[in-house]
């Protein structure tokens, strides 16, 4: 198991493939046990891929103190001085997305593309939804709302009604994976400390600081970081880069154009 001690934690990362480094930072509840992985996605043939299970999650040690973003950039720093990599792209999905804002500016030399995908900066830049208040629902309204939240389509009556099979689907999918690991006596503490993280997160004001190239990508119909916050973050970016694509919150596994102009970004192949 490869597992390294990082500041306060023992961390769980693999490392998976050739070509320029890339270092993957997940969203909420990201856990290299659970499929898909990025090395599953269609990135993988194309770089070497660092992905670690981040404080709270997964593997990784989930200590019950408070967590702060600072704290998770801080994590993926010692990690890249622990596996020897002084710089890689980096690509930050959802919660990953805010963390890899953070890592880009407290470690800028540590980064050389950035891709920020269906993520938000708070503060003015506004917030993703706040999954924090949903902890204390019931477990399969929670797994309604999230779906609903995630894509907002499924909000339409009209697209309800013609995929209702396919809802059910995904409510049962939901529910599955909220059960894994329920009897991990940390989980609900490192749970609940990065909703805490997450809910206080706000680069806004420091995003014009950055000057990697950046690229933004979201989903039209993403509910938790919509549309509107990551046009934010694209106008306090000088020269970065903003697509929207097909699909809600997952619009990397929904739109197959979406991991493609991901790669071109990351291989400066832009158009």
């Amino acid at each position: 198991m490869p597992f390294v001690s990082v500041r306060d934690l023992q961390m769980y990362y693999e490392i998976r493939g050739t070509g320029q480094r890339l270092l993957s930072i997940s969203g909420t509840g990201g856990d290299l046990r659970r499929s898909p992985t990025i090395f599953d996605s269609p990135l993988a043939p194309h770089f070497e891929i660092l992905a670690y299970d981040q404080r709270g999650l997964g593997q990784t040690s989930k200590p019950d103190i408070p967590y702060t973003i600072a704290d998770y950039a801080a994590d993926a720093d010692s990690l890249l001085n622990a596996v020897g990599w002084e710089s890689a792209h980096v690509i930050g999905i959802s919660f990953g997305g805010m963390v890899a804002q953070e890592l880009a500016l407290r470690y800028p030399h540590r980064v050389e593309r950035l891709v920020l995908a269906c993520t938000s900066s708070g503060g003015a830049g506004g917030s993703s939804y706040p999954l924090h208040e949903l902890v204390n629902l019931p477990i399969e309204e929670v797994a309604h709302r999230q779906i609903t939240i995630a894509d907002t389509r499924w909000q339409d009556e009209a697209w309800l009604s013609s995929r209702t099979a396919q809802f059910q689907d995904l409510v049962k999918l939901t529910l599955a994976v909220a059960q894994e690991g329920v009897y991990e006596s940390s989980r609900e503490i490192g749970r609940r400390r990065q909703l805490e993280a997450r809910a206080a997160h706000d680069t806004y004001n420091r995003l014009s600081q950055l000057h990697v190239p950046v690229y933004i990508c979201g989903g039209h119909h993403d509910g938790i970081s919509p549309p509107a916050n990551l046009e934010a973050i694209h106008k306090q970016i000088p020269g970065s880069y903003l697509e929207f694509f097909k699909g809600g919150h997952r619009f990397l596994y929904q739109d197959p154009q979406a991991f493609k102009r991901v790669i071109a970004f990351l291989q400066n192949k832009f158009e």
